[in-house]
């Protein structure tokens, strides 16, 4: 005796439909990854040196890096960037600057590369008081610098290499 009949017929396909469109995601395991490409666990600055515009709620920000001898940072030139709460009475809600920047991290299992910023223009910018910290990722056809705020989700603020 088929209970349910046509209902549950129509509520299998209901289901399956749903799930379909996950297919396409099933081989990235992280919303980064599905989006972006892999998290990278290190990078040099040569490898991330150039410019980034903005996506998503990063749109207008752009961001370049330009490398140093030394491998692991150089000097950063960043246009439209957030103010953080300190300074936005005096800078308004984003501002051009510059400063310096490094790569740090990756070298724990299970941490990844960032990219760390100092500040200095238009003054210097406390510790954590703008965005000053962002995350790495890519593959062979693109490269991003991201705000790592929220694992399950594509980041919001990111930038590409353009």
């Amino acid at each position: 005796m088929n209970e349910g009949g046509p209902a549950r017929a129509w509520t299998a396909v209901a289901v399956l439909t749903l799930l379909t469109p996950l297919a396409g995601c099933s081989s990235a395991s992280t919303a980064v990854e599905a989006c972006m490409g892999r998290q990278a666990k290190s990078a040099t600055s040569g490898e991330l040196a150039g410019t980034y515009a903005g996506e998503a709620h990063a749109e207008g920000a752009t961001i370049t890096l330009k490398a140093s001898d030394t491998g692991t940072g150089g000097t950063v030139t960043v246009h439209h960037w957030p103010t953080g709460d300190w300074y936005e009475s005096e800078l308004g809600a984003t501002f051009d600057g510059s400063g310096t920047w490094e790569v740090v991290g990756g070298s724990r299992p299970g941490e990844y590369g960032q990219v760390r910023l100092s500040l200095t223009e238009p003054e210097p910018f406390l510790n954590g008081d703008t965005l000053d910290s962002l995350s790495i990722a890519g593959d062979t056809e693109r490269m991003y610098l991201y705000e790592d705020d929220d694992p399950d989700v594509c980041p919001t603020f990111r930038l590409r290499l353009t």
